[in-house]
């Protein structure tokens, strides 16, 4: 059996302001109100006062999850995760059809299709492109039901049904 690889921190530092990244517990940001209070964030080390910027650690191998983000991106990334999600969850495709569906609108390799990667750009593109393609759907299916409610309406104005 081979060697275990020990769980070591990585060492990253915060984009937004430089200073080097801190590894503690999700309650250090979340306080009690920490959902899974045994899970770890990489927290710049100017939190709160001066730099609010954090990523989530795998708890596997304890590396970021993605890139730190500020509050704005954070924000902008769970609104790109709930467009894109919106998509399976409705069931217009499977979650990895998704996500291979959204890599290619993107031009990316699905490999690097993480939201907690994505800048602004990518993730508002991601928002627009989940969000016309659920309104091309809903429009596809009213379109399909008229046209059924159409076929069900027999000669002389009464209704008639028909096996769909």
């Amino acid at each position: 059996m081979g060697k275990r690889k020990k769980k070591t921190p990585a060492e990253i530092w915060c984009p937004y302001c430089g200073r080097k990244a801190m590894f503690r517990p999700a309650s250090y940001v979340y306080g009690d109100d920490s959902i899974r209070p045994e899970t770890f964030l990489y927290v710049c080390s100017g939190y709160p006062k001066t730099c609010d910027a954090y990523v989530g650690a795998h708890d596997h191998n304890l590396q970021p999850k993605g890139t730190m983000a500020d509050s704005e991106l954070r924000h902008t990334r769970i609104m790109a995760h709930r467009a894109l999600d919106a998509i399976w969850k409705q069931g217009y495709m499977t979650r990895n059809e998704t996500y291979a569906w959204m890599a290619t609108k993107l031009n990316l390799r699905f490999k690097e299709m993480h939201i907690g990667f994505f800048s602004d750009y990518l993730c508002q593109e991601c928002i627009k492109i989940c969000e016309d393609y659920i309104k091309q759907q809903e429009q596809l299916n009213k379109k399909r039901g008229e046209r059924i409610k159409r076929m069900s309406m027999a000669p002389g104005g009464k209704e008639e049904r028909y096996a769909t």
